[in-house]
């Protein structure tokens, strides 16, 4: 048999525990009418009897005995499961999902395992993918996604900062081709990009539209390799501020231009938003993000 109706079994688990109709119909809030509608109900359904009735009460039969250990037991473990759920909310451990675009995770590299250094219980999962994964099925718990945020009501989204981006180029490549002067002097050097343009990126916008794609030398399927590209000295290229500072064979060719720069967003979903380890680590993160290199 089925169980379609589980108020009944709570209602029979609740008169054997209690012995009398009104005892079960105080403690389930209802009237005592639905509580023997409910008995009536199980034992049909069920083929036995669940009581013996008397003047004094419900007393269990062998058949009610037997469904009152197992309701019994039933409870108790539902009770150890809600204890454990909230202990997993209200502790700092566990699976933490991030994810984050291509030029922030070296960043998010040294964010997490400094997390990580504080929080040892947390297991890190690190997605870097420019594909915006979906919060609310749980692909990750927290998103650092670039430009427009989104209207989901159900995402919490916070300003992190702006990532400025600039034109780099090795020192090889400006030995063998000379500095870029400007504007004008664009058609005279070697440029390197992705493949296919998101117009979501403002510097992915600028260079397709101020740089023919004759002089586009080197594609590349993803950011990561564009910048690997640049950093090898195929031609000039973007990459993130504080990536090309750090490396003292990069030059920056051209003065930063506001227009390239990027807003980053820290995206939660609402139901995991206030949750220990997720809040933990947003609060981390912003902390952080206020100390990184140019953003």
């Amino acid at each position: 048999m089925d169980i379609d109706n589980w108020d009944e079994i709570r209602t029979a688990f609740q008169v054997a525990r209690l012995r009398t109709v009104s005892g079960a119909a105080e403690v389930l809030g209802v009237h005592h009418a639905t509580v023997i509608r409910h008995i009536d109900s199980l034992e049909g359904k069920l083929g036995a009897k669940l009581f013996q009735r008397h003047a004094r009460g419900y007393t269990p039969t062998e058949a009610g005995e037997d469904l009152l250990q197992v309701a019994t037991a039933t409870q108790d473990q539902l009770t150890q499961l809600a204890g454990r759920i909230h202990g997993r909310g209200a502790s700092v451990s566990g699976e933490l999902i991030v994810t984050c675009l291509p030029q922030m995770s070296p960043l998010m590299a040294k964010t997490l395992t400094k997390y990580q250094a504080d929080h040892p219980d947390v297991r890190v999962e690190l997605v870097v993918d420019i594909r915006p994964l979906r919060l609310e099925y749980g692909e990750a718990h927290v998103a650092l996604r670039a430009g427009q945020p989104g209207n989901d009501l159900d995402n919490v989204v916070q300003e992190l900062g702006t990532m400025p981006m600039g034109l780099f180029a090795h020192r090889d490549y400006i030995f063998r081709h000379g500095p870029l002067n400007g504007m004008e002097d664009i058609p005279n050097h070697r440029f390197v990009r992705v493949t296919n343009i998101d117009p979501r990126a403002p510097f992915m916008r600028w260079i397709g539209e101020h740089v023919p794609d004759e002089n586009v030398i080197y594609k590349c399927s993803s950011t990561n390799a564009v910048q690997d590209a640049i950093l090898a000295g195929a031609g000039i290229g973007f990459l993130p501020s504080y990536m090309g500072h750090e490396r003292e064979n990069m030059v920056e060719v051209m003065e930063p231009n506001p227009e390239w720069f990027s807003t980053f967003w820290c995206i939660t979903h609402v139901d995991l938003h206030r949750t220990a380890k997720v809040s933990s680590f947003v609060n981390f993160l912003k902390e952080e993000a206020k100390a990184w290199p140019d953003l």
